[in-house]
């Protein structure tokens, strides 16, 4: 992804989505779609007239001049003027109309304390009149936007259920538009209050129902919005055949607006699944020929333009500058335009950076030159790619201050900071930033201010002032924290590419962190630095399931380690990486039982010895297992173990050796250290750490193993003090029309057959008993404590390409999810572990452990042991069984990762020599709880 992403993600995040004004009767309802879902560029903007002076006369064209301004984007104008209006004292459902308009405008700048009363009062009015079609209507539209109000202040419960009255409200006036437009906002209200599954089912209902409606205008756009809503949501196949409907029917009748518009959908939908770049670009080049609106077509370039250059298409990117330009100054004052604006000149900036210039001779121009700083001008710079930078978002600064827009006005300086802060002008980047940053701040808009904080945080650094720089980094990741319900949409109008706009803030603030203090942070100091990788990998969670996870009562890992189980050491190794030098540093931070967190820094070293280490490890377990093959694989092991465990090993081992020391003298024990859990992180989560070796012994065979997704834990429990019962199913063979790298497993009968020989209470579901349905049935059937399934799987860093196969088909993590969780309603039990012992992570994606990590999380199981590769079909039945015999061995309680430890120590070390290899026993993981 990297840099290339970079403008592509900002394109999306500016185009922002446009609310219909609340009108007198039905011929006045606007065709746009009110949806609080992130839907990018539709319908035109009228050229705005300035705001009359009104008089009594003129109250009565107030919601259509007010409209024309909301359309156009001047939402403090159409404010403005329905405040005027709203002093000539309307008929009651005039004037409760104008207040739900002026709560719409008031939101649209971000003044929520205006918004409220201007729509409580408007609701309150409607309560108070007699009943009718046209007081009916407007108490729906009104509705709307009092769910759309809720909603962006975080409260999704309410949201969803005024627009569940909202529904309600347009069906008894007839209004089947007004009806979709409800379900459409439910389905949003639900994915932010976490339930992606009832989100899903209402869009799949709100579908069948458009499909029952004749060819229309009006279905056009509620097919559109349906697309966009089920791409927001990670549904992107759905999506394409539902926008695909909508432009048939807008073509079929005609309408050059909305097919240009859908066209602009398309586009975005393969973009998101990773089309080829030439099918991407037929979708924005078609949109920018259809557009009847000048917008429309300007976003459509744009787009084309941000796909240009993540292609490197320098010559055909020359060709299309100059084509946007003379369109875009053309624009009239909106928001849309001064977001389009911007958009543009970050795509100059993307242009004028200089490792695209040093990789691409062929690219015009240099990087810009500042000279005297200015918080309010652009500079002219000396060439022609710096002097369109300066129009661009000269007009961006002048429209936004004209629509006293400070939303808009602070994107546009913020992106002006980030000009400068690009040619090394820190103290002038840095004066443009403060204010972007107040302007953010004084609109309440923190989706915009923590941008602006990362960037002050980024200045302040580079003028050595640490102290404040590392403020800057803790406003800009409390925000992120704030607005983590919805972080992969993290506004109305921004979204963004989570490597590029959310990643780098928590690794830089951590750098920052272990730099302070002299370079020697406290304990304290430490545990900030760990919370944070903590709450970076939550957040990735989020971002890989579009909503937020991971809730429910959980316990510190420290208070396990040093009460629980205080023979457990937790390793915390962040990886920082160097683009300036190209090199990476592992910062180690460690928890030994009833010991503060220490630190072991691990000299910087090339970022390709790094990631050729890890790779050849990688590559190395895939292959076959040579003397050559081993000999290699035992020395990169031996790299990652020096930089990992050794120093920490030698701190454990004096330790130990002290408290034995003084247990002697006392006649007892001490407790040892016997297990190792990992919170990994970067390129090193693909590496299964049982196969590190020290030189004489692989780590597995010391040490119990596990990893944990962070600091904290859901209730630690071991397994061998409930009896296990296990649901197994298997799949023998992979369905009809599966992916083609996927082979037979003719050994999974065995596998399970061993698990119900040991005595263990085994229900199978064998080939074609195991469908999704009848995984379903049985679990809501029976209070399994197991779930283990022997069938193929992929993990991937993409939702939608996470699944494993059953009989009737593959079942994604979302479905999943849906499966095992179905039992919530009937069964209080928890799923202890989940098993899949046939699943691999996906080739040439470094974060596809995110996969894994999403099954595991969205089981809710306890533990998880998986495969993070293809392991022999041959062996895995013995791993398999070593493990439950371990685990369900009467005479002794043992931890999780001591019964995975002995079953990989049984192929290790076992009479099978065949199975001696780490290629058959290290790829199996546990993530989670592992007593």
């Amino acid at each position: 992804m990297g840099k290339h992403q970079a403008c592509w993600q900002f394109l999306k995040q500016i185009f922002k989505r446009r609310y219909r004004f609340v009108s007198l009767g039905c011929a006045a309802i606007a065709t746009a779609l009110l949806c609080i879902m992130p839907v990018w560029a539709k319908g035109s903007f009228a050229t705005a007239k300035p705001v009359p002076a009104l008089t009594l006369a003129q109250t009565r064209d107030a919601l259509e001049q007010g409209k024309e301004l909301y359309d156009a984007g001047r939402y403090q104008d159409a404010a403005k003027l329905l405040q005027q209006a709203l002093e000539t004292h309307p008929a009651p459902l005039k004037r409760a109309a104008m207040l739900a308009n002026l709560s719409l405008a008031y939101q649209q700048l971000g003044a929520w304390k205006q918004a409220t009363p201007a729509i409580d009062e408007s609701l309150k009015l409607l309560g108070s009149q007699p009943p009718s079609q046209q007081g009916g209507l407007i108490r729906a539209q009104a509705l709307e936007v009092q769910g759309r109000l809720l909603l962006a202040r975080g409260d999704g419960e309410k949201a969803l259920a005024v627009w569940q009255q909202a529904e309600a409200a347009y069906k008894l006036v007839n209004n089947q538009s007004g009806v979709t437009k409800s379900q459409l906002n439910q389905a949003q209200a639900l994915r932010s209050l976490g339930f992606s599954r009832r989100a899903l089912e209402q869009l799949n209902r709100l579908n069948q129902t458009l499909q029952s409606q004749p060819d229309s205008r009006q279905k056009a756009i509620a097919l559109r919005a349906l697309g966009d809503a089920l791409q927001l949501v990670g549904d992107l196949q759905q999506s394409e055949k539902v926008l695909m409907q909508s432009l048939e029917i807008a073509q079929r009748l005609e309408l050059p607006a909305e097919t240009s518009a859908t066209l602009l959908s398309l586009g975005n939908t393969a973009r998101a699944q990773k089309q080829p770049p030439d099918v991407i670009a037929g979708y924005y080049q078609q949109a920018a020929s259809l557009a009847t609106a000048p917008i429309t077509r300007v976003q459509a370039q744009l787009n084309y333009l941000n796909l240009l250059i993540d292609a490197q298409q320098w010559v055909n990117v020359q060709l299309v500058l100059p084509q946007i330009l003379p369109e875009l100054q053309q624009l009239p004052p909106s928001r849309a335009g001064v977001y389009a604006r911007i958009n543009y000149a970050q795509a100059l900036l993307r242009l004028g950076k200089p490792e695209v210039d040093a990789s691409q001779n062929s690219m015009p121009g240099t990087a810009p030159t500042l000279t005297a700083p200015s918080p309010f001008s652009v500079i002219p710079y000396p060439n022609s790619l710096s002097q369109q930078l300066q129009i661009t978002l000269q007009q961006a600064i002048q429209h936004a201050r004209e629509l006293n827009d400070q939303r808009a006005e602070s994107y546009a300086l913020g992106t002006l900071g980030a000009a400068y802060e690009q040619t090394n002008q820190f103290k002038a980047a840095r004066e443009i930033t403060q204010k972007a940053l107040v302007l953010a701040q004084s609109s309440n808009t923190w989706d915009v201010a923590y941008r602006w904080q990362w960037q002050l945080g980024r200045l302040l650094r580079q003028e050595d002032n640490l102290a404040e720089a590392i403020a800057a980094y803790d406003s800009a990741i409390a925000n992120l924290k704030s607005l983590r319900g919805d972080l992969a949409a993290i506004s109305p109008d921004v979204q963004f590419n989570f490597r590029d706009s959310v990643e780098p803030i928590y690794r830089q603030s951590v750098e920052l962190l272990l730099q302070s203090e002299g370079g020697n942070p406290s304990a304290a100091t430490l545990n900030k630095a760990r919370e944070r990788i903590e709450a970076l990998q939550l957040a990735e969670l989020d971002n890989f399931f579009r909503e937020a996870c991971l809730e429910g009562r959980r316990i510190l890992l420290d208070k396990v380690v040093d009460k629980e189980n205080p023979t457990t050491t937790i390793v915390y190794p962040i990886v920082l990486r160097d683009r300036a030098t190209k090199t990476v540093t592992i910062q180690v931070i460690a928890k030994i039982p009833e010991q503060e967190l220490k630190r072991y820094p691990v000299p910087a070293m090339p970022e390709a010895e790094f990631d050729n280490t890890l790779t050849n490890l990688q590559n190395l377990l895939a292959g076959t297992p040579t003397a050559s093959n081993q000999t290699q694989l035992r020395s990169n092991a031996q790299k990652v173990y020096n930089w990992l465990i050794a120093p920490i090993e030698q701190d454990i081992q004096a330790l130990e050796a002290s408290k034995t020391k003084a247990a002697t003298s006392k006649q007892s024990t001490p407790a040892k250290v016997d297990t190792f859990v990992f919170v990994l992180d970067d390129a090193l989560r693909n590496v299964p750490m049982s196969l590190l070796w020290d030189g004489n012994q692989y780590l597995v065979e010391k040490y119990g193993i596990a990893l944990s997704l962070g600091l904290q834990l859901f209730d630690p429990k071991p397994i061998a003090r409930e009896p296990l019962k296990v649901l197994a199913a298997g799949l023998s063979a992979p369905p009809k029309g599966s992916l083609q790298e996927f082979g037979s497993l003719p050994n999974v009968e065995l596998e399970i057959d061993a698990i119900a020989k040991l005595g263990v209470p085994t229900t199978p579901l064998l080939n074609q008993e195991f469908t999704r349905n009848r995984l379903s049935s049985k679990i809501n059937a029976d209070p399994f404590n197991v779930v283990h399934l022997a069938t193929h799987g992929k993990f991937s860093s993409r939702a939608e390409d996470t699944f494993i196969l059953a009989a009737d088909g593959p079942i994604n993590v979302t479905q999943f999810d849906t499966l095992l969780r179905s039992r919530d309603i009937t069964r209080p039990e928890a799923i202890q572990l989940l098993v899949l012992s046939a699943c691999q992570t996906a080739t040439n994606d470094n974060r596809a452990t995110l996969g894994l990590a999403g099954f595991a999380v969205r089981a809710g199981a306890r533990s998880t042991l998986a495969s993070l590769r293809n392991v022999s079909d041959e062996s895995t039945p013995l791993l398999i069984e070593e493990f439950y015999r371990a685990l369900n061995n009467p005479k002794e309680t043992i931890t999780k990762a001591e019964a995975l430890r002995r079953a990989q120590i049984a192929l290790l070390k076992g009479p099978r020599t065949t199975y001696n290899a780490p290629q058959y026993w290290a790829a199996y993981v546990l993530i989670g709880n592992w007593l």
